[in-house]
């Protein structure tokens, strides 16, 4: 894996397969719970189909046609349309602790900027300490609980922040 050949690009609708077997290889890994979670969700199989509106977007790591993760931005389920939510975002072990979900969190912060949103929520499970810690880093300040309707109702971490 050469750095030169790693590039942060909009998912291809040839990548839904890799990209749901890197999102529920983390799922097993982390031991989260499958159901309730993006494990089960409709989209994860259909990742995208489910980011072609003109309010969310989808990006990927590709290594020389290997998907390695992603991360996506899609307005926050019957809630204000002001507030975004950063979603499905997994990383291979290949690519983890380089740098690269950084860069991924960065250009998704930026994507919600461009399109206008005001706030940006995350959910997530309590297993994905480094990940929680990103966040907390980026000015994320945790909610006691849910908002929205994401149906994830396995997800334990609820954060937001004004962008």
């Amino acid at each position: 894996m050469s750095k030169d050949t790693i590039v942060i690009r909009e998912i291809r609708s040839g990548d839904n397969e890799q990209i749901e077997q890197v999102i529920r290889d983390c799922f097993h890994e982390f031991k989260i719970p499958l159901e309730g979670t993006a494990y089960t969700d409709e989209e994860t199989p259909r990742m995208f189909e489910s980011y072609q509106n003109s309010n969310d977007v989808y990006f990927v790591i590709d290594n020389d046609g290997e998907v390695m993760g992603g991360a996506g931005v899609k307005p926050l389920k019957d809630f204000e349309v002001d507030v975004c939510e950063i979603q499905k975002m997994y990383f291979s072990p290949k690519v983890r602790g380089k740098g690269y979900g950084k860069l991924m969190f960065e250009k998704c912060l930026q994507f919600a900027k461009e399109l206008g949103y005001k706030k940006c929520y995350i959910e997530s499970a309590s297993q994905l300490k480094a990940a929680i810690h990103m966040y907390e880093s980026y000015g994320f300040k945790h909610l006691k609980e849910a908002l929205g309707s994401t149906g994830h109702y396995s997800c334990g971490v609820w954060m937001i922040k004004d962008l």
